[in-house]
């Protein structure tokens, strides 16, 4: 006779730190980054000001990434699909809306696991080290935020409506899974047991989660419309203005290529592909 899997043995341990990870850090986290994202709204500036704010940690914002962000998140989503996995919809049975939103709190789990690991490509390119930028992120089309311009990066990286629309399915599965899993935490945790307390919680989650849609979608509208010129001018008069006071120190890695460099890496490229094709 086989023993018991360590889901099986641990199982009240595990869905509780499952449960309790999906709030803190990951769910806080999430809403910051919505929050912070969506001040590019205001202006160029103030969004500026706080990704300086948040790269003020230089060396130590690695270990905070992986601490207190990555780790949990690949804990949290590994341990939920074991738990789908697991899971018996029964929706043509019973076509209840508790039954639709546990069917959609594991389907947008796997959403938003699949669009975390995209985006943190996309911008970041996963890791750090130069080698892995420069000969697998960058060539694949990955790592395209740059810190000191942030506002102008994220908007030549979310200048095609495809990923727009990638990353509007992907907050929004995020969104429904935090709130609609605040709810369930709520049962898991014993804090709301009676189905009069429960209807309130679930009318609360409803609420935060349609507040924190909009200050998703917001925060891509503004990417979408950002003027990337503009941008660029006035994130790079604050870098010089940081550099010259002491306040940042220099760092190029984490700047974008000027215009003048960006035309002639496309002109190189074009070219080569011209004469790609005459040969």
């Amino acid at each position: 006779m086989s023993s018991p899997s360590l889901l099986v043995r641990h199982e009240f341990l595990l869905r509780r730190l499952h449960s309790l990870t999906g709030l803190v850090p990951v769910g806080a986290y999430m809403v910051v980054h919505l929050m912070v994202n969506s001040t590019l709204l205001t202006g160029v500036s103030v969004f500026q000001r706080n990704v300086y704010q948040i790269h003020s940690l230089e060396d130590a914002l690695v270990i905070v990434e992986w601490a207190f962000i990555f780790l949990p998140i690949l804990f949290h989503a590994i341990l939920g699909v074991v738990i789908a996995y697991g899971g018996l919809p029964n929706l043509r049975s019973y076509p209840q809306s508790a039954n639709y939103r546990y069917v959609l709190q594991r389907a947008t789990g796997l959403i938003a696991f699949a669009f975390i690991v995209y985006h943190v490509f996309h911008l970041h390119g996963w890791f750090h080290a130069q080698w892995w930028l420069d000969y697998v992120a960058k060539p694949l089309g990955g790592a395209n935020f740059r810190a000191y311009n942030a506002a102008s990066t994220l908007g030549e990286a979310m200048a095609s409506p495809v990923i727009l629309v990638v990353y509007s399915v992907g907050v929004l599965a995020c969104v429904f899974h935090l709130a609609n899993g605040i709810w369930s935490m709520g049962i898991t945790w014993g804090v709301w047991t009676s189905p009069a307390a429960q209807h309130r919680a679930l009318v609360g989650c409803g609420v935060f989660g349609v507040l924190l849609a909009v200050v998703g979608m917001s925060s891509l509208f503004g990417v979408a419309t950002v003027d990337i010129d503009e941008a660029r001018m006035v994130e790079d008069r604050m870098y010089n203005v940081r550099v010259e006071s002491g306040d940042v120190k220099e760092n190029e890695k984490k700047r974008a290529a000027d215009r003048s460099e960006r035309e002639t890496s496309r002109r190189s490229e074009d070219g080569s592909a011209v004469v790609s094709q005459l040969e």
